[in-house]
């Protein structure tokens, strides 16, 4: 059985991730960056309590640091719980200094997690609480965005596309334009548009267009805590991927909901700000060795929903915790 103090220290390991993370802002080194991230998160997840499997994770394991598929963290004493890591979501946009990375980490009882085999694209298709009865990701853009707009009470000029700058969406941003909703394209940050089409205080509507898969799972556990609609379905983008897939025994033509992501009603989500975005402050560095950070966690069984601010001596921290912050060359 999961408890509710899971929930803080779900933020505790997306705020050392963050903090480890942080000293890479702007310096152009992706790979550094999400190896700071990796080595927090492996290390605070192994002090908690819990019996845990990487079921989403960065790789196999002799790609090590990477929290790779099937690990085995926590000290073995807890539940036994399902995890989904993103340690760095936007690599590429840390090491450029541009907003929106962020730590995330979704967490569920053992076996409610979907595996969703060699599939590394899905197309997804986000909205908030009012408008999740009447989407259908089968469906044209242009349908959908009536049916939104219509359960939304707003007109379909008013409503806001995320939407990943990648050449596959070409037809789709056409097609958005066309009908005449906003469109807000960014070249990174699959996690945090699922959240941003979710939340009630965002200016973002819809989450449209194919994204990472394991993105697809980790946003799952917040959009099931914030009460949303989130529909995916299976998006290879090479033969190979598909024939891999087939093999496997995936139906492409499957769509997959919110309780097919995740089968648990009892799913946790943390995220943890490392460069600013619109809803969650980035890491901010004060003298002394003190540092501020601004987490959002949720759980689904409770609909609760806990913005965190964080103000944190490291000298202090980290001796208690036994890590230590990257050293940057």
């Amino acid at each position: 059985m999961l408890t509710r103090d899971l929930s803080l220290e779900m933020v505790r390991v997306t705020e050392l991730a963050a903090l480890s993370a942080s000293f890479f802002v702007g310096l152009g080194d992706k790979e550094g960056g999400d190896k700071a991230a990796v080595d927090a998160m492996r290390h605070y997840l192994n002090r908690m309590y819990i019996n845990g499997t990487v079921i989403i994770g960065e790789g196999e394991k002799d790609e090590a640091p990477m929290l790779y598929n099937q690990e085995k963290l926590g000290n073995g004493k807890g539940p036994e719980v399902d995890i989904a890591v993103d340690p760095v979501e936007g690599t590429t946009l840390l090491a450029l200094g541009q907003p929106n990375a962020i730590a995330t980490i979704a967490l569920a009882e053992k076996g409610s997690m979907l595996d969703p085999g060699s599939s590394y694209y899905t197309k997804k298709l986000v909205v908030s609480h009012q408008a999740k009865d009447v989407i259908d990701i089968r469906k044209s853009a242009t349908e959908n965005l009536n049916a939104i707009a219509g359960a939304m009470g707003k007109s379909i000029h008013s409503l806001t596309v995320f939407v990943l700058n990648k050449p596959r969406h070409k037809a789709l941003i056409n097609e958005i334009r066309t009908a005449g909703a906003r469109i807000i394209i960014h070249d990174h940050g699959d996690v945090w548009g699922a959240l941003a089409a979710a939340l009630p205080e965002t200016d973002i509507d819809v989450l449209m267009g194919t994204g990472g898969t394991p993105e697809a799972i980790i946003a799952a556990a917040a959009i099931k805590a914030l009460d949303g609609g989130m529909q995916c379905m299976f998006d290879p983008k090479t033969d190979e991927e598909r024939d891999t897939l087939i093999s496997e025994g995936k139906d492409l033509s499957q769509v997959y909901h919110l309780d097919d992501l995740i089968q648990s009603d009892d799913a946790f989500f943390a995220a943890t700000g490392i460069t600013g975005s619109s809803f969650l402050k980035g890491v901010h560095f004060k003298g002394g060795q003190i540092a501020t950070t601004q987490s959002i966690v949720m759980r689904s069984k409770s609909g609760t929903i806990r913005y965190i601010d964080g103000i944190h001596n490291l000298n202090r921290k980290l001796g208690q915790l036994g890590f230590e912050l990257p050293r940057v060359k």
